[in-house]
């Protein structure tokens, strides 16, 4: 029971870990950019963690927020919904400030079915329609056309130095458990020892003076008849 326990944590903590960074580390679309305009966006408890920080220029009301987005198409005709707002100081660390700039950019990146401009889109965040959140775009590059492959570098830097960060934790870890916490509990179980020892010499000790107490203390009685 205790090692599925354990395990089940150990798969909730990974699966944790890997949609965090799935969310935060940047993704780029090949798309084609369609449309893009403001809107006034409702931002409630269930969906406030998807959305930038009130303070960082797009918040109306404590609820209602003036936001930019910018409509894609996919190569195969699917449609997907980007929002332009300011990170901030805050997390994710984009520290991106130039949302007016990037929908400028993307209003001049538009392009038709007929004439198409294909575009870079780098973006972090999810979509869930159901609850009105959307990916938010860092920024925008016209690319040749709808193969074109972009390198994931930023993503293959963090991860590699996050996979080193644990290594190394690991090593002064288990460092750390052979010079401190394994010396320390053959220090306790020899003190255990010698206690146990010292206890049952007493033991043996008190039993045979109690003993000869016991053979005074028969010289008492009466010799039966």
């Amino acid at each position: 029971m205790w090692k599925f326990l354990k395990r089940t944590f150990q798969i909730m903590v990974l699966l944790f870990v890997a949609g965090f960074l799935h969310y935060t580390l940047p993704q780029h679309d090949i798309v084609r950019i369609t449309n893009t305009y403001n809107r006034l966006t409702t931002v409630g408890t269930e969906n406030a963690w998807a959305y930038a920080s009130p303070d960082t220029g797009t918040a109306e009301s404590s609820t209602t927020r003036d936001i930019r987005f910018i409509d894609a198409t996919y190569a195969d005709g699917s449609v997907i919904v980007y929002r332009n707002e300011d990170t901030g100081w805050v997390w994710p660390p984009y520290f991106k400030y130039d949302s007016s700039n990037l929908q400028a950019e993307a209003g001049n990146l538009k392009s038709t079915e007929a004439a198409p401009k294909w575009v870079s889109v780098t973006h972090y965040g999810w979509r869930f329609p159901f609850l009105s959140i959307y990916p938010n775009a860092v920024s925008v590059k016209e690319v040749a056309g709808p193969d074109v492959q972009i390198i994931p570098y930023v993503n293959i830097v963090v991860l590699i130095a996050l996979a080193f960060g644990l290594f190394m934790l690991r090593r002064m870890w288990l460092q750390f458990l052979e010079r401190v916490i394994e010396p320390a509990a053959a220090e306790v179980g020899e003190t255990w020892d010698g206690v146990e020892a010292q206890a049952g010499a007493a033991a043996g000790r008190a039993k045979g003076v109690f003993g000869r107490i016991g053979a005074w203390l028969g010289t008492w009685r009466k010799p039966k008849r």
